[in-house]
């Protein structure tokens, strides 16, 4: 039963602090000018509609999240 309140405690702090890093990634996601303007984004403007996909900045941000959490995670 011990085990389980452990586990338990250790996975309510790592989803407070991807809670925490969530909140600073979007206050200063607005800070990056390239973000969601690299090449390779699609982004078509038509006279009365606009239509925009990040498909190389998902594809970057996908990496560089995968790097973060082998590296935390290694065993």
């Amino acid at each position: 039963m011990l085990g389980v309140v452990s586990d338990l405690g250790r996975m309510l702090v790592v989803a407070g602090l991807a809670i925490a890093v969530l909140g600073l990634v979007l206050l200063l996601g607005a800070k990056v000018p390239w973000l969601g303007r690299l090449p390779g984004d699609i982004n078509v403007e038509r006279n009365d509609w606009s239509f925009h996909f990040p498909i190389v900045t998902c594809l970057v941000v996908s990496v560089v999240l995968s790097l973060i959490v082998k590296v935390l995670f290694r065993r």
